[in-house]
């Protein structure tokens, strides 16, 4: 909401300039070009200063006020008679107005041939002419108000879509942080039963863990090195319970020194999977797990496990995980990532490759 607030104010004062550009079109700039033999000619914009002070009590009562007031709310009658009411007062202000500016300053009376015409002729002349225009500027504030109100509905729309988008993250946030500590208890509890001093190391490592999911993690991207080291926690904790038919081996390849950044527990949930359904009690099994950073902030992660799918009676929970990290791609990545899921004989492969540039471009022209 304060940012949806922030927009409005910041988009009335973008207005201020469009107004004296405006402005300065309507009635500056046509005085450089009446008198060639002078850069700005004082005289004619003193003539003119009626007419302006019209045009613009006309455009502004409609674009402060009429509009807002009576268009808006579909009273288009009265919007047109107040209209019709306002432009003939203010073309008989601009044509007695002109009078006056004349009979302060004699250099404005016209010549003396055109005072021998007719005067209710050349009154009426002005007044009709005064009257065609301020219909032209009231159509010229409608349309200038309705082009400011759309991109302001446009905007708050955008910022709306950003704060939805934000309230969502933070919620699959939510959801996935009990989720991944929920399993990572469970294991440690397992892992008391049979080895209590492995089961105290587990808990260290947990604390470790526990540190990045609280402070870290609070940031929609952190640096790929420092989730890199989160996931070998992870994999050391769950390696601490592996029996010996399970063949552990990871692969992490990053620079230290890189300036990549990666959404948090991104890829966590992936490695769960691969425990949970790669691990067997009789049968030799295989985890395989890489993280790779390829040139131009391409970040690919490989999970190959032994499939040994759970039966529905043990499917508790299981598929959470993974909706979660689905949603938090298409909320952070759209149309940046790329993720397959294979079964190759006994194995089941998961690929998951995250173009992180092309997300930090996408965000840059959105933003301009």
């Amino acid at each position: 909401m304060d940012q949806l607030l922030q927009s409005r104010h910041k988009g009335k004062r973008h207005n201020v300039p469009m107004h004296i550009l405006l402005w300065g079109i309507i009635f500056i700039l046509p005085s450089f070009f009446m008198d060639s033999e002078r850069i700005f000619n004082w005289l004619s914009f003193m003539r003119s200063l009626p007419e302006m002070l019209g045009f613009m009590l006309v455009f502004y009562f409609n674009y402060f006020l009429l509009i807002n007031k009576l268009l808006y709310k579909g009273k288009l009658k009265e919007f047109i008679f107040y209209n019709l009411l306002l432009i003939v007062v203010t073309a008989f202000l601009m044509h007695y107005g002109r009078g006056l500016i004349e009979t302060l300053i004699p250099e404005l009376r016209p010549r003396r041939r055109f005072m021998r015409q007719g005067a209710n002729n050349i009154h009426l002349l002005f007044i009709v002419r005064n009257s065609t225009s301020l219909f032209l500027m009231t159509g010229l504030s409608v349309a200038l108000k309705m082009t400011v109100r759309w991109f302001e509905v446009d905007n708050e729309r955008k910022e709306l879509a950003k704060a939805k988008s934000e309230a969502e993250l933070q919620n699959l946030k939510n959801q996935i942080n009990p989720h991944f500590l929920l399993n990572t208890l469970n294991n440690i509890y397992a892992l008391i039963e049979f080895d209590p001093p492995k089961a105290q190391q587990a808990v260290m490592d947990l604390s470790k863990m526990l540190r990045h999911l609280l402070y870290e993690n609070n940031q929609t991207f952190v640096p790929l090195r420092q989730e890199a080291t989160f996931m070998r926690n992870y994999i050391e904790l769950m390696r601490i319970r592996l029996p010996e038919n399970v063949k552990l081996t990871t692969n992490f390849s990053y620079s230290e020194s890189g300036n990549t950044l990666i959404s948090p527990l991104i890829f966590i949930s992936l490695i769960e999977n691969a425990f949970k359904h790669g691990i067997s009690g009789e049968k030799p099994s295989l985890i395989d797990i890489s993280l790779i950073e390829h040139p131009e902030g391409k970040v690919e992660f490989i999970s190959k496990n032994s499939y040994f799918p759970k039966s529905e009676s043990d499917k508790s929970g299981s598929g959470i995980g993974l909706e979660l990290v689905k949603k938090k791609l298409e909320l952070l990545y759209p149309d940046s990532y790329q993720w397959d899921t294979t079964i190759e004989g006994e194995f089941y492969i998961t690929i998951l490759l995250i173009d992180t540039k092309r997300k930090n471009d996408t965000q840059l022209l959105d933003r301009g």
